[in-house]
């Protein structure tokens, strides 16, 4: 599969005042649910309220509560991270890819450099079993020799692959890091609301550290957490806030933390993301390229559910992407009200929004994931 890549400086499009003159078929439409799609979502508004004389308000609540207020018809679409498999899930909603991006790690460390993390060690930090900055395991990561890949890219941006969909490298490359790294304690923040960014973050430490997370993934972060997470030793020390913006702007006010969101909420908050060690050895940075390499070794079943495996040997890959899914019904009570959600759902997967409009660091999905998303989106307003 394919992903079309977005790379152009963080802007979100003010939101135009819709005139008198707007159709007679204009609907008021709205949406709650994950936050990772919210620089996305305010971007596109003012170019599909142009286009469709539709308008929509969207409220960034978490994927949990985007799942919830599915299950109670609150509103008239919603978005999720991880996939709606709750027992409460209608059997009139169904699943759509939309989007994606990466996961950072961030951090808020007082130097400007890079920092390297296996995905061990990011397990490890987020299990409380590492606390501070320079544990020889942090260290280890950071003075050393490391290797990276560098992809043939399209004229698009596109990371150019050949006839077996393998991503094309055009050179790989190594080099010597040195970091003499503070000995302060780490502080951990995490997302204390019910999260699809937690979900496929839980995820990936127990795909790829087993051993440190033990449990399985979830939306809630505590529930994940493969330990006491109330012990007395992480009183203070392992903190929640609630949503990318809170984690990100808790993380900012404080030195020494390090936490996980979407990258372009760390790019907003002066946050710096890691490197993350990948199960071929090379540590990898949360661009759209490394990403996409990593969303391409993704696998999608038929209800558009997407599984990603995590310790993919692809040298370039960025172990850490998200999809997020719009939450749509099969069939809308009011007809003018679907058509309405059906037009922002394909609004969203135009080049309009998902290339032209979309902030940097957002992945418009392409080939396979494109045609399957479309075939979903049949399925709506039936």
């Amino acid at each position: 599969m394919k992903f079309s890549i977005k790379a152009k400086a963080l802007a979100i499009a003010a939101v135009i005042a819709v005139s008198s003159a707007q159709p007679a078929h204009a609907v008021d439409l709205a949406g709650s649910g994950a936050s990772f799609v919210v620089p996305l979502v305010e971007a596109c508004k003012a170019g599909f309220a142009k286009k469709s004389g539709h308008s929509f308000v969207y409220t960034s609540t978490g994927s949990g509560t985007g799942k919830n207020n599915s299950d109670n018809k609150i509103g008239d679409f919603w978005f999720s991270d991880s996939a709606h498999t709750g027992a409460k899930k209608r059997s009139t909603i169904f699943h759509a890819p939309i989007v994606a991006a990466p996961i950072a790690v961030l951090v808020n460390l007082p130097a400007k450099k890079d920092i390297y993390l296996s995905s061990t060690t990011v397990a490890k930090i987020f299990a409380g079993q590492i606390t501070k900055w320079n544990d020889p395991e942090i260290v280890a990561d950071n003075n050393r020799s490391v290797k990276s890949v560098v992809y043939k890219k399209t004229a698009s941006g596109n990371v150019a692959v050949d006839k077996s969909g393998n991503p094309i490298v055009l050179r790989n490359s190594s080099k010597n890091i040195y970091y003499t790294l503070p000995n302060k304690p780490i502080k951990v923040v995490f997302r204390s609301d019910t999260s699809g960014t937690s979900n496929n973050f839980t995820r990936f430490m127990n795909g790829v550290a087993p051993t440190v997370w033990t449990k399985p993934a979830n939306d809630a972060f505590t529930t994940a957490f493969p330990g006491n997470i109330n012990d007395t030793a992480n009183i203070g020390r392992i903190v929640g806030a609630n949503g990318s913006q809170g984690v990100a702007t808790l993380a900012a006010k404080s030195p020494y933390s390090i936490t996980y969101a979407e990258k372009q909420w760390g790019t907003s908050f002066g946050l710096r993301a890691a490197y993350i060690g990948n199960a071929s050895g090379n540590f990898t940075y949360p661009d759209s390229a490394a990403t996409s390499a990593f969303l391409g070794e993704a696998k999608q079943a038929a209800d558009g559910i997407v599984t990603f495996d995590y310790n993919t040997k692809v040298a370039g890959a960025y172990p850490l992407g998200i999809i997020s899914y719009m939450l749509l019904e099969t069939s809308y009570e009011d007809k003018t009200k679907g058509t309405a959600v059906k037009e922002l759902a394909e609004y969203f997967l135009s080049s309009e929004c998902a290339t032209a409009a979309a902030p940097s660091g957002f992945i418009a999905i392409e080939g396979t994931f494109l045609a399957k998303a479309k075939d979903l989106l049949a399925r709506a307003n039936k």
